[in-house]
């Protein structure tokens, strides 16, 4: 299992040990560190579309507007940690987004 996200974010922090705690063989893919290949992300945003880019971030906010109405998947290249995280990748193929209760569950975090 892949998480793709930032090391230094809590939520992605969080996502990685409760992941481990229930017995799942995680690991952190840092964006930023490690980047991204291309066909991922096309993947990535072909199930989740927009809701892959990340509006509320810094990064987006100091992005001019020609910037922003730019292809979505080659801002994210340029700009990881425009991606929406932790982005969680099971063996298998499944993803999830997020991490809320409902991909807490998911994944079989009992404190969902």
């Amino acid at each position: 299992m892949k998480i793709y996200g930032l090391k230094n974010c809590d939520t992605c922090r969080r996502a990685l040990r409760a992941l481990k705690a229930a017995g799942h063989d995680a690991r952190l893919v840092d964006v930023r560190k490690d980047g991204l290949k291309g066909e991922e992300l096309e993947r990535f945003f072909i199930v989740f579309g927009q809701d892959l880019l990340n509006r509320r971030s810094t990064t987006w906010r100091k992005l001019s507007e020609d910037e922003r109405k730019g292809n979505p998947v080659a801002l994210m290249l340029a700009h990881p940690a425009l991606m929406k995280r932790p982005l969680i990748l099971e063996e298998g193929g499944l993803l999830t987004l997020g991490w809320g209760k409902d991909e807490q569950k998911h994944w079989g975090i009992n404190d969902a």
